[in-house]
């Protein structure tokens, strides 16, 4: 029953050993590094790029530090090329393929546009850190291509989610942009301290840019209907709910008039 349900909504998982394993290991490993998240192991980036440093300054220990604005722009850069190339590498693509290349060459060109001229910085990155997340993002978007490229010339999913999921991405889109856009206004030239967001959803969770990220994905998986697009979008919902988690955390632990209504990603509920 679940899985004829499943069905109606995803095209058969594909004769590819390369795409129905990256499946199970990306839903895995981004479920397990939200987990690491509340546990308190993060991923060394934004305000918590200098957590958990090494316990020893020999040289085996020793962590090598980007730049905010370097680090972020080797995450978003090698996936924005992939699915930029995506367009010579499947020019006869179906309608369902052009949307899915435009929506994620679109997501990390955003990204990238962010990174060199909205974002203002505060701290660096570790370079552990930033080549991790950077084969996430690249080696998800060549498997969510590659495999809506597997998915060509089979009949559509009985519900067609492609429009709606087109519509979520841009509204994931515009919203993240916005909450992108209302943090870096939190900083004047030079300043590097953090103060506590106001403005549009704000007012009611930590992370309204994380709430539209998921928006973004779900729109991705909605335009693609492949199981590798729903295995990505679900390991990101994990992950998220665990980094706003632990940011809710960081902002209770740093402000003592931390409005205890905020919630971490959800208004009102979580």
């Amino acid at each position: 029953m679940a899985l004829s349900m499943l069905l109606g909504f995803i095209f058969p998982p594909p004769p590819s050993l390369f795409i129905n394993t990256m499946s199970v290991i990306t839903v895995t490993s981004l479920a397990f590094s939200g987990l690491s998240e509340i546990r308190g192991n993060h991923l060394q980036y934004s305000k918590f790029w200098d957590v958990n440093p090494p316990k020893s300054s020999s040289p085996t220990n020793r962590t090598i530090k980007l730049s905010s604005r370097a680090g972020m722009l080797f995450l978003y850069t090698p996936a924005f090329l992939a699915a930029l190339s995506s367009f010579l590498l499947f020019p006869n693509g179906d309608v369902r393929l052009l949307l899915l290349n435009l929506a994620l060459t679109l997501h990390f060109f955003k990204r990238d546009f962010e990174v060199l001229l909205v974002h203002r910085y505060s701290g660096g990155m570790v370079l552990d850190s930033a080549i991790v997340i950077s084969l996430s993002y690249f080696s998800s978007t060549i498997s969510m291509i590659y495999a809506q490229h597997l998915a060509q010339g089979l009949p559509d999913p009985p519900i067609d989610l492609k429009y709606p999921g087109a519509v979520l991405f841009l509204i994931g889109i515009c919203g993240n942009f916005y909450h992108h856009y209302l943090l870096s206004k939190l900083r004047k030239n030079g300043d590097k301290g953090y103060k506590i967001p106001k403005g549009g959803l704000f007012d009611l969770v930590i992370c309204p840019h994380y709430l539209f990220e998921i928006l973004i994905f779900v729109g991705v998986s909605f335009i693609s209907q492949t199981l590798y697009s729903f295995s990505f979008t679900i390991g990101t919902i994990f992950y998220l709910i665990g980094r706003s988690y632990a940011t809710r955390r960081w902002y209770l632990s740093k402000f003592e008039d931390f409005p205890k209504h905020v919630k971490a990603l959800i208004p009102y509920v979580f």
